[in-house]
Protein backbone atom coordinates (compact mmCIF):
# COMPACT_ATOMS: atom_id res chain seq x y z
CA UNK A 1 0.00 0.00 0.00
CA UNK A 2 1.39 3.21 -0.88
CA UNK A 3 2.02 5.96 1.61
CA UNK A 4 -0.18 8.67 0.61
CA UNK A 5 -2.68 5.87 0.75
CA UNK A 6 -2.04 5.51 4.63
CA UNK A 7 -1.70 8.73 5.06
CA UNK A 8 -5.28 9.96 3.54
CA UNK A 9 -6.94 7.18 5.41
CA UNK A 10 -5.75 8.67 8.62
CA UNK A 11 -6.69 12.04 7.45
CA UNK A 12 -10.65 10.27 6.56
CA UNK A 13 -9.77 11.33 2.80
CA UNK A 14 -10.59 7.81 1.29
CA UNK A 15 -12.07 8.23 -2.14
CA UNK A 16 -13.71 6.03 -4.60
CA UNK A 17 -10.61 6.51 -6.92
CA UNK A 18 -8.48 5.26 -4.10
CA UNK A 19 -9.96 2.76 -3.60
CA UNK A 20 -10.33 1.75 -6.88
CA UNK A 21 -6.77 2.54 -7.95
CA UNK A 22 -6.01 -0.12 -4.89
CA UNK A 23 -8.30 -2.90 -6.97
CA UNK A 24 -7.08 -2.08 -10.20
CA UNK A 25 -3.36 -2.87 -9.20
CA UNK A 26 -3.16 -6.35 -10.39
CA UNK A 27 -3.75 -5.22 -13.95
CA UNK A 28 -0.35 -3.86 -14.67
CA UNK A 29 1.28 -6.92 -12.25
CA UNK A 30 -0.57 -9.68 -14.22
CA UNK A 31 0.73 -8.38 -17.27
CA UNK A 32 4.23 -7.89 -16.47
CA UNK A 33 4.12 -11.65 -14.56
CA UNK A 34 2.81 -13.33 -17.54
CA UNK A 35 5.60 -11.66 -19.74
CA UNK A 36 8.37 -13.24 -17.01
CA UNK A 37 6.69 -16.35 -17.26
CA UNK A 38 7.19 -16.74 -20.69
CA UNK A 39 10.35 -15.25 -20.66
CA UNK A 40 9.29 -12.82 -23.58
CA UNK A 41 11.89 -10.11 -22.89
CA UNK A 42 14.95 -12.49 -23.11
CA UNK A 43 13.34 -13.80 -26.29
CA UNK A 44 12.62 -10.61 -27.56
CA UNK A 45 16.09 -8.54 -26.56
CA UNK A 46 17.67 -11.38 -28.90
CA UNK A 47 15.90 -10.12 -31.88
CA UNK A 48 12.40 -8.16 -32.33
CA UNK A 49 9.77 -10.46 -33.79
CA UNK A 50 6.52 -10.15 -34.87
CA UNK A 51 3.37 -11.69 -32.26
CA UNK A 52 2.89 -14.49 -34.88
CA UNK A 53 6.64 -15.52 -34.81
CA UNK A 54 6.83 -15.09 -30.88
CA UNK A 55 3.61 -16.90 -30.46
CA UNK A 56 4.89 -19.83 -32.71
CA UNK A 57 8.38 -20.03 -30.97
CA UNK A 58 6.70 -20.50 -27.33
CA UNK A 59 3.76 -22.66 -28.19
CA UNK A 60 1.01 -19.79 -27.41
CA UNK A 61 -1.87 -18.31 -29.15
CA UNK A 62 -1.45 -15.74 -31.50
CA UNK A 63 -4.58 -13.33 -30.63
CA UNK A 64 -3.33 -13.39 -26.98
CA UNK A 65 0.23 -13.19 -27.92
CA UNK A 66 -0.61 -10.27 -29.79
CA UNK A 67 -3.20 -8.58 -26.99
CA UNK A 68 -0.11 -8.88 -23.95
CA UNK A 69 2.58 -7.77 -26.40
CA UNK A 70 0.27 -4.54 -27.03
CA UNK A 71 0.03 -4.06 -23.26
CA UNK A 72 3.40 -4.40 -22.80
CA UNK A 73 4.21 -1.84 -25.33
CA UNK A 74 1.74 0.45 -23.80
CA UNK A 75 3.40 0.12 -20.35
CA UNK A 76 6.75 0.98 -22.29
CA UNK A 77 8.19 -2.00 -20.96
CA UNK A 78 8.73 -3.25 -24.83
CA UNK A 79 8.82 -1.19 -28.34
CA UNK A 80 6.71 -1.72 -31.46
CA UNK A 81 7.94 -0.40 -34.15
CA UNK A 82 6.13 -1.47 -37.48
CA UNK A 83 4.37 -5.48 -36.37
CA UNK A 84 7.65 -6.59 -34.67
CA UNK A 85 8.18 -6.49 -30.82
CA UNK A 86 11.69 -5.57 -28.97
CA UNK A 87 12.65 -5.11 -25.67
CA UNK A 88 14.86 -1.76 -24.91
CA UNK A 89 18.40 -1.71 -22.83
CA UNK A 90 16.99 -0.47 -19.57
CA UNK A 91 14.21 -3.24 -19.32
CA UNK A 92 16.77 -6.16 -20.97
CA UNK A 93 18.85 -5.18 -17.96
CA UNK A 94 16.01 -6.34 -15.17
CA UNK A 95 14.34 -8.60 -16.91
CA UNK A 96 16.79 -11.05 -19.45
CA UNK A 97 18.18 -13.94 -18.24
CA UNK A 98 21.35 -12.78 -20.11
CA UNK A 99 21.69 -9.16 -17.30
CA UNK A 100 23.68 -10.27 -14.47
CA UNK A 101 21.87 -7.85 -12.35
CA UNK A 102 18.12 -9.26 -13.54
CA UNK A 103 15.25 -9.48 -11.04
CA UNK A 104 13.44 -12.08 -13.25
CA UNK A 105 13.63 -14.04 -9.81
CA UNK A 106 11.95 -11.89 -7.65
CA UNK A 107 9.26 -10.76 -10.25
CA UNK A 108 8.43 -14.68 -10.97
CA UNK A 109 8.70 -15.37 -7.40
CA UNK A 110 5.45 -12.43 -6.61
CA UNK A 111 3.49 -14.08 -9.53
CA UNK A 112 3.55 -17.31 -7.63
CA UNK A 113 2.89 -15.39 -4.66
CA UNK A 114 -0.22 -14.00 -6.72
CA UNK A 115 -1.92 -17.05 -6.93
CA UNK A 116 -2.06 -17.43 -3.57
CA UNK A 117 -2.99 -14.09 -2.34
CA UNK A 118 -5.95 -14.23 -4.25
CA UNK A 119 -7.62 -17.18 -2.34
CA UNK A 120 -6.93 -14.79 0.73
CA UNK A 121 -10.68 -14.68 2.12
CA UNK A 122 -10.84 -18.59 1.48
CA UNK A 123 -8.12 -18.65 3.24
CA UNK A 124 -9.65 -16.61 6.24
CA UNK A 125 -12.31 -18.95 6.11
CA UNK A 126 -10.68 -22.18 6.06
CA UNK A 127 -7.62 -21.12 8.29
CA UNK A 128 -5.66 -22.99 6.13
CA UNK A 129 -2.76 -22.05 3.43
CA UNK A 130 -3.75 -21.82 -0.35
CA UNK A 131 -4.16 -24.02 -2.76
CA UNK A 132 -0.72 -24.02 -4.58
CA UNK A 133 0.18 -24.49 -8.18
CA UNK A 134 3.09 -24.63 -10.07
CA UNK A 135 3.23 -21.83 -12.58
CA UNK A 136 3.64 -22.91 -16.34
CA UNK A 137 7.34 -22.84 -15.59
CA UNK A 138 6.92 -25.94 -13.34
CA UNK A 139 7.55 -26.53 -9.63
CA UNK A 140 11.47 -27.24 -9.97
CA UNK A 141 11.72 -23.62 -11.60
CA UNK A 142 9.19 -21.98 -9.59
CA UNK A 143 11.78 -23.24 -6.54
CA UNK A 144 14.97 -21.55 -8.16
CA UNK A 145 13.10 -18.61 -8.93
CA UNK A 146 12.09 -18.38 -4.89
CA UNK A 147 15.92 -19.08 -3.80
CA UNK A 148 16.97 -16.50 -7.01
CA UNK A 149 14.54 -13.92 -5.65
CA UNK A 150 15.70 -14.39 -1.79
CA UNK A 151 19.07 -13.20 -3.30
CA UNK A 152 17.73 -10.40 -5.66
CA UNK A 153 16.40 -9.30 -2.19
CA UNK A 154 18.96 -10.01 0.06
CA UNK A 155 22.22 -9.27 -1.92
CA UNK A 156 22.37 -5.30 -2.00
CA UNK A 157 21.77 -4.82 1.09
CA UNK A 158 24.03 -7.60 2.75
CA UNK A 159 27.86 -6.17 2.90
CA UNK A 160 25.92 -2.89 4.70
CA UNK A 161 23.62 -5.27 7.21
CA UNK A 162 26.69 -7.45 7.88
CA UNK A 163 28.65 -4.15 8.43
CA UNK A 164 25.91 -3.01 10.35
CA UNK A 165 26.71 -5.74 13.26
CA UNK A 166 29.84 -3.88 14.53
CA UNK A 167 33.12 -5.93 14.45
CA UNK A 168 32.49 -9.82 14.16
CA UNK A 169 35.19 -11.97 15.20
CA UNK A 170 33.56 -15.44 14.60
CA UNK A 171 35.52 -18.56 13.46
CA UNK A 172 33.11 -20.77 12.24
CA UNK A 173 29.48 -19.43 10.72
CA UNK A 174 26.31 -21.80 10.74
CA UNK A 175 24.34 -20.33 7.76
CA UNK A 176 21.14 -21.84 8.27
CA UNK A 177 18.74 -22.10 5.17
CA UNK A 178 21.01 -20.36 3.28
CA UNK A 179 19.64 -20.54 -0.03
CA UNK A 180 21.69 -19.74 -2.86
CA UNK A 181 24.79 -18.29 -0.24
CA UNK A 182 24.44 -14.60 -0.08
CA UNK A 183 24.36 -14.00 3.46
CA UNK A 184 27.61 -16.68 3.36
CA UNK A 185 29.57 -14.99 0.77
CA UNK A 186 29.42 -11.06 2.59
CA UNK A 187 29.92 -12.64 5.89
CA UNK A 188 32.93 -14.52 4.57
CA UNK A 189 34.38 -11.10 3.05
CA UNK A 190 34.10 -9.69 6.11
CA UNK A 191 36.11 -11.87 8.36
CA UNK A 192 38.66 -12.71 6.11
CA UNK A 193 40.06 -16.25 7.71
CA UNK A 194 36.45 -17.39 8.65
CA UNK A 195 34.84 -20.57 7.01
CA UNK A 196 31.30 -21.45 7.09
CA UNK A 197 28.81 -24.28 6.85
CA UNK A 198 25.44 -23.48 4.34
CA UNK A 199 22.26 -25.58 5.53
CA UNK A 200 19.45 -26.11 3.12
CA UNK A 201 17.40 -29.00 1.33
CA UNK A 202 19.37 -30.77 -0.86
CA UNK A 203 18.03 -29.10 -3.91
CA UNK A 204 19.28 -25.88 -3.10
CA UNK A 205 22.64 -26.89 -2.43
CA UNK A 206 23.79 -27.06 -6.27
CA UNK A 207 22.48 -23.23 -6.49
CA UNK A 208 24.62 -22.77 -3.42
CA UNK A 209 27.39 -24.39 -4.26
CA UNK A 210 27.95 -22.37 -7.90
CA UNK A 211 26.96 -18.82 -6.43
CA UNK A 212 29.67 -19.47 -3.71
CA UNK A 213 32.44 -20.74 -6.08
CA UNK A 214 31.69 -18.01 -8.67
CA UNK A 215 32.38 -15.58 -5.43
CA UNK A 216 36.04 -17.46 -4.95
CA UNK A 217 34.91 -18.94 -1.57
CA UNK A 218 34.12 -22.54 -2.48
CA UNK A 219 37.28 -23.81 -0.40
CA UNK A 220 36.01 -21.73 2.18
CA UNK A 221 32.68 -23.39 2.99
CA UNK A 222 31.23 -27.10 3.58
CA UNK A 223 27.84 -27.58 2.15
CA UNK A 224 25.04 -29.71 4.21
CA UNK A 225 21.80 -30.60 2.84
CA UNK A 226 19.14 -31.17 5.12
CA UNK A 227 15.98 -30.10 6.58
CA UNK A 228 15.98 -28.53 9.78
CA UNK A 229 12.44 -29.26 10.34
CA UNK A 230 13.70 -32.92 11.03
CA UNK A 231 16.92 -32.82 11.32
CA UNK A 232 20.01 -32.10 13.56
CA UNK A 233 22.27 -29.26 12.61
CA UNK A 234 26.24 -29.09 11.57
CA UNK A 235 27.95 -28.54 15.07
CA UNK A 236 30.81 -26.79 16.25
CA UNK A 237 29.86 -23.19 15.26
CA UNK A 238 30.25 -20.18 17.06
CA UNK A 239 28.39 -18.11 15.18
CA UNK A 240 24.18 -19.33 13.76
CA UNK A 241 22.78 -16.42 10.77
CA UNK A 242 19.53 -17.38 10.81
CA UNK A 243 17.72 -14.71 7.63
CA UNK A 244 14.72 -14.43 6.77
CA UNK A 245 13.67 -17.78 8.18
CA UNK A 246 11.33 -17.22 11.40
CA UNK A 247 8.88 -16.16 9.46
CA UNK A 248 7.60 -18.94 7.93
CA UNK A 249 7.41 -20.70 11.01
CA UNK A 250 4.57 -20.73 13.87
CA UNK A 251 6.26 -19.83 17.66
CA UNK A 252 6.72 -23.47 18.17
CA UNK A 253 8.61 -24.21 15.10
CA UNK A 254 11.01 -21.14 15.85
CA UNK A 255 10.99 -22.84 19.69
CA UNK A 256 12.36 -25.75 18.16
CA UNK A 257 14.67 -24.18 15.37
CA UNK A 258 16.17 -22.22 17.98
CA UNK A 259 16.63 -25.32 20.62
CA UNK A 260 18.59 -27.24 17.68
CA UNK A 261 21.10 -23.79 16.92
CA UNK A 262 21.45 -23.97 20.35
CA UNK A 263 22.65 -27.29 20.74
CA UNK A 264 24.58 -26.91 17.54
CA UNK A 265 26.83 -23.63 18.87
CA UNK A 266 29.50 -23.61 20.70
CA UNK A 267 29.59 -22.68 24.12
CA UNK A 268 29.98 -18.25 23.94
CA UNK A 269 28.82 -18.59 20.69
CA UNK A 270 26.18 -16.20 19.08
CA UNK A 271 22.79 -16.12 17.34
CA UNK A 272 21.78 -13.54 14.97
CA UNK A 273 18.37 -13.57 13.33
CA UNK A 274 17.62 -11.48 10.37
CA UNK A 275 13.44 -10.98 10.08
CA UNK A 276 10.08 -8.24 10.21
CA UNK A 277 10.15 -6.92 14.00
CA UNK A 278 6.75 -5.94 14.48
CA UNK A 279 5.77 -3.69 17.10
CA UNK A 280 3.29 -4.63 20.02
CA UNK A 281 0.08 -3.27 17.97
CA UNK A 282 1.11 -5.56 14.99
CA UNK A 283 0.16 -3.16 12.71
CA UNK A 284 4.10 -1.16 12.30
CA UNK A 285 5.64 -1.53 10.16
CA UNK A 286 2.83 -1.89 7.73
CA UNK A 287 5.40 -4.03 5.26
CA UNK A 288 5.34 -6.48 8.27
CA UNK A 289 1.98 -6.62 8.69
CA UNK A 290 1.19 -7.40 5.00
CA UNK A 291 4.02 -9.59 4.80
CA UNK A 292 1.94 -11.27 7.64
CA UNK A 293 -1.08 -11.98 4.57
CA UNK A 294 1.85 -13.81 2.68
CA UNK A 295 2.29 -16.15 5.61
CA UNK A 296 -1.61 -16.84 6.09
CA UNK A 297 -2.33 -17.41 2.61
CA UNK A 298 1.52 -19.48 2.26
CA UNK A 299 2.05 -21.36 5.62
CA UNK A 300 0.42 -23.53 8.59
CA UNK A 301 1.61 -21.56 11.04
CA UNK A 302 3.63 -18.71 9.82
CA UNK A 303 3.79 -14.96 10.82
CA UNK A 304 5.36 -12.17 11.33
CA UNK A 305 6.14 -11.57 15.56
CA UNK A 306 6.95 -8.99 17.89
CA UNK A 307 10.54 -8.19 19.69
CA UNK A 308 9.21 -9.77 23.20
CA UNK A 309 8.10 -12.95 20.91
CA UNK A 310 11.39 -13.18 20.07
CA UNK A 311 12.90 -12.40 23.04
CA UNK A 312 10.75 -15.34 25.21
CA UNK A 313 11.15 -17.88 22.66
CA UNK A 314 15.06 -17.84 22.66
CA UNK A 315 15.05 -17.61 26.42
CA UNK A 316 12.99 -21.04 26.01
CA UNK A 317 15.53 -22.45 24.32
CA UNK A 318 18.40 -21.59 26.94
CA UNK A 319 19.91 -18.14 24.95
CA UNK A 320 20.75 -15.14 26.80
CA UNK A 321 21.35 -11.82 26.59
CA UNK A 322 18.71 -11.06 23.88
CA UNK A 323 19.40 -7.51 22.04
CA UNK A 324 17.45 -5.65 19.38
CA UNK A 325 20.76 -4.80 16.87
CA UNK A 326 18.94 -3.03 14.24
CA UNK A 327 15.14 -1.66 14.05
CA UNK A 328 14.02 -1.52 10.36
CA UNK A 329 10.38 -1.12 8.46
CA UNK A 330 10.89 -4.56 6.88
CA UNK A 331 12.90 -7.91 6.28
CA UNK A 332 16.35 -6.29 7.80
CA UNK A 333 15.46 -6.04 11.80
CA UNK A 334 18.23 -8.01 13.60
CA UNK A 335 18.53 -9.51 17.08
CA UNK A 336 21.23 -10.98 18.58
CA UNK A 337 21.57 -13.61 21.81
CA UNK A 338 24.26 -15.49 23.19
CA UNK A 339 24.77 -19.28 24.49
CA UNK A 340 26.06 -18.26 27.75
Amino acid sequence: MKDYWRSEQMAGKWTAEKIMEITGGYQGACVLFAAADLDIFSILDKAPMTAQALAAKIGADTRATTILLDALSAMGLLVKDDAKYSTGPAVAELLTERATGNILGMVRHRANCLGRWVQLAEVVKRGKPAERQPSIRGAGADQAAFIEAMHNFSEPAAAQIVGEMGPLNFRHLLDIGGASGTWTIAFLRAVGDARATLFDLPEVIPMARQRIAEAGLGERVTFVGGDFYADDLPAEADFAWLGAICHQNSRRQNRRLFAKIYAALNKGGAIVLRDVVMDPTRTKPEGGAMFAINMVVATEGGGTYTFEEYQSDLADAGFGDVTLLKRDEFMNSLIRAAKL
